[in-house]
């Protein structure tokens, strides 16, 4: 059974699924305001691949995420760039979409936008005040944090040491400065709609419980989402699902910081990166492999040096995966588990990719099984054992693509031209002569006519580059 880390009770504990077969997740998106930077990437990564494992697994999983395309940021970047917050919006939510079909993160089930959603917003904010966990003041409505008893519980705080610790300025009118707005009244030339309170625009919290209880109905199995988001994102829809009487997630789920130099990696601290850049300068699955590395839950360090290593490490499953093809006979993966090709993958390493993945998403030590997989299965090729060696290819095909990390096995067959592989010969004379001056001056020809070099236990192999 699956164990993972719930923010709201500080355990590792069983995700335990409101249906049988069935999971129910909801995954904050983004605000479409700019580029999609490291942090939003390591996001969808970290719940793409527990979405690809449940399924995996056997689970049917109904995954939301959601496009928030009114906020303050959007209507501010339209303003300075002289157009308006649709148009800033659709540009940035195109972007999102790219950068994450690079990164190979499936599509969601459903990927509500918060404007189609303003109408059950504002019957939800009308809710709350007839309930008197809300209330009206000269610019929007507000939350009242005491409504709801355990108010903190994803801060793993009390109401009295946040309010203690909170910033409120001095001619703040709300009641308390653990209040938040449920809705704000627009100002002149701002977007807006129509609420008995006065024409506005919902505040964030207010839009992801909304749209999270209307796809996935009450009580669902898990939300997820960045570690910043627990509070007072998180904790906020989980407030208002409560004061209204409506049971909200079941398990509560976020992934760790991306850092550079120790930091946490965002626009405000001036270390921002973007996603695009980094696919451009890598191998976009480069940044899973970083990902998969790092539990979920601690930081990740991403620099230009890791993301290289990461990059070679690529290249050496690729390697494997292109030797271990002809005796698969097929370079493709049955992610179901029970046969790759009609070689039926080591059921010990996939017990054991089972075990690392229910002990809460233990992908480092998956991808430590993978790379020990890879060096045994090649040791058992060398001694031309290709029937041992063939089951553990066909586990470590089903063991990346059960994470959706794709390996490149379609250049196994290409032709050779006969000038290339004469230069390969000349190669493998001279690195065994050991004039490596002559071995690296004869890899460069072959590189500069576009094919990649690698150094295998047979000699030197090509492949397009």
């Amino acid at each position: 059974m699956l164990h993972l880390f719930d923010t709201a009770t500080g355990t590792v504990t069983p995700l335990r699924r409101r249906t049988p077969g069935e999971v129910s997740m909801y995954v904050c998106g983004p605000t479409v305001y700019g580029p999609p930077h490291l942090g939003h990437g390591r996001f969808a990564l970290v719940f793409d691949v527990l979405r690809r494992y449940l399924m995996w697994s056997g689970d049917e999983v109904v995954y939301v995420s959601n496009i928030t395309d009114v906020d303050d940021k959007i209507i501010d970047r339209a303003a300075a760039e002289h157009t308006t917050a649709d148009v800033v919006a659709h540009h940035w939510e195109q972007m999102w979409w790219q950068a994450m079909d690079r990164i190979g993160v499936l599509r969601p089930t459903h990927d509500p936008h918060a404007t189609a959603y303003i109408a059950d917003m504002v019957a939800l904010v009308a809710d709350l005040i007839d309930r008197g966990a809300a209330y009206v003041l000269d610019d929007g409505v507000y939350f009242d944090s005491s409504a709801v008893a355990d108010y903190g519980l994803l801060a793993r705080q009390s109401l009295d040491s946040l309010r203690a610790g909170a910033r409120v300025d001095v001619d703040d009118a709300k009641r308390s400065p653990t209040d938040f707005a449920l809705w704000k009244l627009a100002k002149p030339g701002e977007p807006a709609w129509p609420s008995p309170w006065g024409a506005g625009r919902p505040g964030w919290h207010t839009e992801c419980v909304v749209m999270s209880l209307d796809l996935l109905g009450d009580g669902f199995d898990l939300h997820g989402g960045g570690a910043d988001l627990a509070f007072p994102h998180h904790e906020n829809e989980r407030a208002q699902a409560m004061a209204c009487g409506r049971p909200f997630a079941r398990h509560w789920m976020h992934n760790g910081f991306v850092e550079v130099g120790g930091e946490k990696m965002s626009k405000s601290l001036g270390n921002f990166t973007d996603l695009t850049d980094l696919c451009d300068r890598h191998d976009p699955r480069a940044y899973r492999l970083l990902v998969l590395r790092s539990h979920y839950r601690s930081p990740v360090e991403v620099s230009e040096a890791s993301a290289t290593d990461a990059t070679r490490a690529l290249e050496r499953l690729d390697a494997f995966a292109r030797r271990m093809a002809p005796l698969l006979s097929n370079g493709s993966a049955n992610v179901s588990g029970n046969s790759h090709a009609g070689v039926t993958p080591d059921p010990a390493v996939l017990d054991s990719f089972a075990r690392a993945m229910d002990d809460d998403l233990d992908t480092p030590a998956v991808m430590d099984l993978v790379f020990t997989t890879v060096r045994s299965a090649n040791a058992l090729a060398d001694a031309g054992n290709a029937d041992a060696a063939a089951p553990l290819g066909a586990a470590v095909f089903v063991v990346c693509e059960a994470v959706g990390l794709m390996l490149d096995a379609g250049a196994a067959d290409a032709e050779v031209p006969a000038e290339l592989l004469e230069l390969a010969r000349q190669r493998d004379a001279a690195r065994a002569n050991r004039d490596f001056a002559a071995a690296d001056h004869l890899r460069d020809r072959i590189q500069a006519a576009g094919w990649v070099v690698e150094d295998t236990a047979d000699g030197t192999a090509l492949r397009p580059g």
